[in-house]
């Protein structure tokens, strides 16, 4: 087939192929991609000079944002290792190494942030110095090294080396060939060749998250004393299964060991609410083990976060780089609890010892023991092991190269053979994954063989068991009813003033399981009963609107309408299997008329009712935490016309009417019933940029920002908008200039910086100018030079101000500095290489100032301003 092809593989993922010029674009790539196109046969077993290969893209587009409804949008590393190795496009001497690099192609920010997170996904942590900051000594930090740097093939390469790039304007932009790409708008593009066009959206409609590749149906898992579930056993190119993966149930309560792609469906599968999820024991950082990180941070909590310090910290790295977080920023959504290699950590009862298994990235397999009748029952889970004789042919005595000391090894090989009740383990095979053979003679009472894409050989199973997706191994049975101390928690929550005596009355009411995809409730329906949510999840859906939401356990259900008698407004309906706490109507009613609480929860019903409609809180935010924000909300009024001022540390949401965004005069967004604003201020410290004005006479519920900060899932949805929100604003000038215009909203109200910034626009638009006129090399890098020698000058003057007055994050500012410069001596690389047109140098340089200065340099304004200076 000739000539401009599109392919829509599935929401949020498209192809684009153009055959005579040899380029085929992934176009968006979540979690999984590579499994997509596998399923549609855009990747597939080929023969090229005699050598079995696989086809597969050559250029990934990218997403123009990090989030979409809650999930990563731009995971390029599985797909460039699928070009890189299964295709050869990296492997010396084979015929699809022809000296082409994969191809990125998107918009500066995403570009640079991909750059670095497949930089630190192929290498973790890079430096000795980097792993002594990861709490290692000085000693064992080379060692460390050196066995990086044997993975590495001797050098650890920066990721421009290996990939070629192509930044977005507005403007269309030749990809090759006469093949050319232009942004339309947010997440929308058009390809063109020949007279041809076809246009490509990223975007996902609302509430809609990006599609699993296989199929896991619906398991009911029981909740042990001790257990282990198996979540998975392929690895990450297996099309029929998740990549491997447990989650262990200790005393009832669930613990994830790692989070692979895909995982919200996992767990819906398994029936496991994100609420009920405790905790996390994460062994490395490649996306077949960390892609699901986002899906816990969707809990109405922190969940706790358990790891080795260096796999930690090369976690945050990896993170950080993708989102453009801090690396600080990583507590504000995970309970972070620190594990000491090689020694036995006790997690209330659950002892876990973490080993060191040599892998490109830090690694650390988990053995788990739990103390029972007749001694110790134990899990170990070898995820990411290599094979033995991998492993020896790594050995060298040479302190000096890349290599492993034999008697590290030794250690290793001693950890591997420990014996367990359950040893799940990696088969992978190749250069960094374990081998079956490796265990023949291991004394272990179940080998389950795991993390391989392949069908066991007869050899192979002989060696070890398989465990699909959702079988269980009960090493230690209960013999406690913990659906109902699961209950009891979320009735002391929701009635904090009522004894325990009293409470055990409800209690006493009986548990109902329900099967996946049953309406407990039905809209216009006068249900019998209300139900308190302990497993599993249900969808709240409305006729009146497109609104849905998934809720998680510690949700009541149909309340508002069983209190009053009167028909639901709502559907429930469960999405996997799920266990309540049945309490029927007229008892409910009887018990709260009891404790004098009708007035108390009719009037925070309708509050809460409202907050469950948004999008903001109506997911997996529990009746609890609903009825706290209910209690903290306060009403505000504005006329039409008003401009609506909040306060700085609050939130504020449109409980009716209508308002508008507004930078510079000029129209951003509209806002109506459920939209929220004040997120920049109240909850990531930097000043306002928009004002907002009724266009109606409204309404608001008005939020403290404290009490938003403290729910993950929510202020992860503040960040996905804020960072939106942000690039609205920035893009504004640009759509309607061809240079960099200033805006009196981008002032940070100190007049000696902001007549730097004036200064760094002024000599922006020279370099624009020289280029667009076609000036010579030697007047663009005079240009240039200007305004690197100006942008050293202002930082370090910007530097000495915030060090003069004691700012806090002096350190972490200057860090930023540091990265800026960096981006500029990449754009003078670029620009002697005459890659790179006008208009893709204002889109460059201005997310290298406005952003800088709508995001970083706002936030200490406010600070400094307090110290008198202006």
């Amino acid at each position: 087939m000739s000539g401009l092809r599109k392919v829509d593989v599935t929401p949020g993922i498209v192809w684009v192929e153009v055959p005579e010029v040899d380029l085929r674009i992934l176009c968006g790539c979540p979690a999984d991609a590579v499994k997509h196109m596998m399923r549609r046969g855009l990747i597939l077993p080929v023969e090229v000079g005699g050598v079995r290969c696989e086809s597969g893209p050559n250029a990934i587009l990218l997403s123009d944002v990090m989030v979409q409804n809650g999930a990563f949008c731009n995971l390029g590393e599985f797909p460039v290792l699928q070009m890189f190795y299964r295709q050869g496009m990296l492997l010396p001497g084979h015929p699809n190494n022809t000296g082409r690099r994969p191809l990125l192609i998107g918009r500066v920010e995403q570009l640079q942030a991909q750059l670095q997170y497949i930089y630190r996904g192929n290498y973790g942590l890079i430096s000795v110095e980097e792993l002594r900051e990861a709490g290692l000594d000085a000693e064992t930090a080379a060692d460390m090294m050196r066995l990086k740097l044997k993975f590495a093939f001797g050098r650890i390469q920066p990721p421009r080396e290996l990939l070629d790039i192509l930044a977005l304007s507005d403007e269309a932009v030749e990809i090759r060939d006469g093949v050319t790409v232009r942004r339309l708008g947010l997440n929308r593009f058009q390809f063109a060749y020949e007279g041809k066009t076809v246009e490509v959206d990223l975007n996902l409609p609302p509430f809609e998250i990006h599609e699993c590749p296989y199929t896991l149906g619906f398991h009911q898992i029981p909740r042990e004393y001790f257990a282990v579930i198996h979540s998975g056993d392929g690895d990450g190119w297996d099309i029929r299964r998740p990549s491997m993966g447990a989650i262990l149930v200790y005393q009832g309560g669930i613990y994830l060991v790692d989070a692979g792609p895909n995982l919200v469906y996992a767990l819906t599968s398994l029936g496991i609410g994100i609420n009920e999820v405790e905790g996390i024991f994460h062994t490395h950082s490649h996306d077949d083990h960390f892609a699901g990180l986002t899906t816990l941070i969707r809990a109405d909590r922190r969940i706790k976060y358990f790891a080795t310090p260096m796999v930690r910290a090369a976690v945050t790295k990896k993170m950080a780089a993708l989102l453009s977080l801090e690396e600080e920023d990583f507590s504000d959504y995970f309970d972070v609890r620190d594990l000491v290699m090689g020694e036995w950590n006790d997690v209330d009862g659950l002892e876990v010892r973490p080993i060191f298994s040599p892998h490109p990235v830090e690694t650390t397999p988990f053995v788990f023991r739990v103390l029972a009748e007749g001694g110790y029952r134990s899990y170990a889970h070898f995820a990411d092991i290599v094979g033995l004789t991998i492993l020896d042919g790594m050995v060298t005595d040479d302190p000096g190269k890349p290599g492993i000391a034999r008697e590290w090894v030794e250690r290793i090989v001693t950890d591997y053979a420990e014996a367990a009740d359950v040893k799940k383990v990696d088969i992978g095979g190749g250069l960094i994954h374990g081998a079956a053979e490796d265990f023949a003679s291991d004394r272990s009472g179940k080998i389950i063989l795991s993390h391989t894409a392949l069908k066991l050989s007869d050899a192979q199973k002989r060696i070890g068991s398989g465990a699909s997706f959702g079988t269980v191994d009960v090493l230690v049975r209960s013999n406690r009813d913990f659906a109902r101390r699961t209950a009891y928690g979320h009735l002391t929550s929701y009635f904090p003033t009522v004894s325990d005596a009293h409470l055990q009355i409800l209690l006493n009411s009986p548990l109902v399981l329900f099967n996946p995809e049953t309406i407990l409730i039905k809209e216009g329906s006068t249900s019998d009963a209300i139900y308190l949510l302990l497993t599993g999840q249900v969808e709240m859906l409305s006729s009146d609107s497109q609104f849905r939401s998934q809720l998680s356990a510690g949700a009541l259900l149909g309340e508002l309408s069983g209190l009053h008698g009167l028909p639901s407004m709502e559907t429930y309906r469960a999405t996997s299997y799920v266990q309540v706490l049945r309490l029927s109507c007229e008892f409910y009613l009887e018990f709260v008329k009891r404790h004098d609480l009708f007035a108390d929860i009719s009037r925070l019903m309708e509050t809460r009712e409202f907050l469950q409609r948004t999008w903001l809180f109506g997911e997996v935010v529990s009746t609890g935490t609903l009825n706290r924000l209910a209690n903290e909300m306060r009403p505000l009024a504005f006329a039409a016309g008003e401009t609506m001022v909040i306060g700085d540390r609050h939130v504020a949401l449109v409980r009716s009417g209508q308002a508008m965004r507004l930078a510079g005069g000029q129209e951003m967004e509209c806002l109506e019933h459920g939209d929220f604003f004040g997120e920049e201020t109240a909850v990531f410290d930097t000043p306002r940029l928009t004002q907002v004005v009724a266009t109606q006479a409204a309404e608001l519920f008005i939020l403290p920002a404290s009490t938003l900060s403290s729910i993950p899932g929510v202020r992860w949805k503040l960040f996905e908008t804020f960072h939106r929100r942000t690039r609205a604003c920035s893009e504004v000038d640009i759509e309607s200039s061809s240079e960099m215009v200033w805006r009196e909203e981008y002032s940070v109200n100190i007049q000696r910086i902001d007549n730097h910034h004036r200064r760094l626009f002024e000599m922006s638009n020279r370099l624009i100018e020289a280029i667009r006129k076609g000036k010579g090399a030697t007047e663009m890098a005079e240009a240039l030079d200007f305004l690197m020698g100006y942008a050293m000058y202002h930082f370090s003057e910007e530097e000495a101000l915030l060090e003069r007055y004691g700012y806090s994050e002096q350190a972490g500012h200057a860090l930023k500095h540091k990265r800026l410069l960096a981006q500029v001596r990449d754009l003078e690389e670029r620009l002697s290489g005459g890659g790179m047109s006008a208009d893709e140098v204002l889109v460059f340089l201005q997310d290298w100032i406005v952003n800088h200065i709508l995001v970083e340099d706002r936030r200490f304004s406010v600070f400094i301003n307090e110290k008198g200076v202006y």
